[in-house]
């Protein structure tokens, strides 16, 4: 495994905070919600024996700051800022992308529009409900986590998204428990929560995608969840997916957040399906 080395990439609006470890082909891993480069930290050491493994941080998240004031995100936006990246490390090849959660819709957006950037994604769980049959449920279970936060703060909003989303199993042990490099990046992500519901939540579950677009690089997409989180709301939509590109959902270990709680299984199963350059 090379050394890691911290960089900085100027995109518009915003200046993105990414850390590359490793050698070979370009492996980007694309955080969710309020996360950062650093819930991939347990699985960059053994991806990066084989990969040029490319973390960051998403804009308005932890080091990756506005240049201006906040505004909603936008996907499309999101996805640019991934190809950015690949376009500042890979030398022109394509890519093998992860990403789960926001990180995942940002995923279904790049190969969207730029396939050929894409090697391979794997789509963890992305939380696009408006594709669901009772989507309309889904829609008013965020705009009521949205009204929490609005109007009860943070703590409230946390409860109310982490119970209606299964995510309450997955919540970190107290903050003086942890290791200081957990505690750094829980302080982060603590810090970042207020961002993610005023400006990312909202637009992300209510993120179509253009499933025929998808469905003409089916060879190119790996539908992925939990396998302890794939009935959950976060992890249904995949399937929904899956029916219309033509491949079944598969499955990974732990829940929604697997990566963190199971990083070498994790991993182990990651590498295994990028070898295989199709499903």
């Amino acid at each position: 495994m090379g050394a890691k080395t911290v960089n900085k990439l100027a995109v518009p609006e915003a200046t993105l905070h990414y850390e590359v470890t490793g050698s070979g082909p370009v492996l980007l891993l694309i955080a969710g919600g309020g996360t950062d480069a650093g819930v991939f930290s347990g699985m960059v050491g053994q991806l990066a024996a084989e990969y040029t493994v490319v973390t960051y941080d998403p804009r308005g998240n932890s080091r990756s700051r506005y240049d201006a004031d906040a505004t909603d995100e936008c996907v499309e936006q999101s996805a640019a800022d991934a190809l950015a990246l690949i376009d500042a490390v890979s030398g022109g090849e394509p890519a093998y992308v992860f990403g789960s959660s926001s990180g995942a819709i940002t995923g279904l957006e790049l190969i969207t529009r730029w396939p050929d950037r894409v090697r391979m994604l794997v789509a963890h769980e992305p939380p696009c409900t408006e594709i669901l049959p009772d989507a309309d449920d889904a829609r008013a279970f965020f705009d009521e986590v949205y009204d929490t936060y609005r109007n009860d703060g943070l703590m409230a909003a946390d409860v109310v998204f982490m119970m209606g989303t299964g995510m309450d199993d997955d919540a970190m042990p107290p903050m003086e428990d942890l290791l200081p490099e957990y505690r750094e990046l829980a302080e982060r992500m603590q810090a970042n929560a207020a961002n993610f519901y005023e400006h990312k939540l909202l637009p992300f579950t209510r993120y179509q995608p253009d499933l025929d677009a998808l469905k003409r690089v089916s060879d190119r997409i790996v539908p992925a969840a939990g396998l302890e989180s794939y009935a959950n709301l976060p992890g249904r939509p995949i399937a929904v997916i899956a029916d219309h590109v033509g491949w079944p959902v598969v499955m990974f270990p732990g829940g929604h957040g697997g990566y963190s709680s199971h990083p070498a299984p994790f991993a182990t199963h990651l590498a295994h399906l990028l070898k295989t350059d199709t499903v």
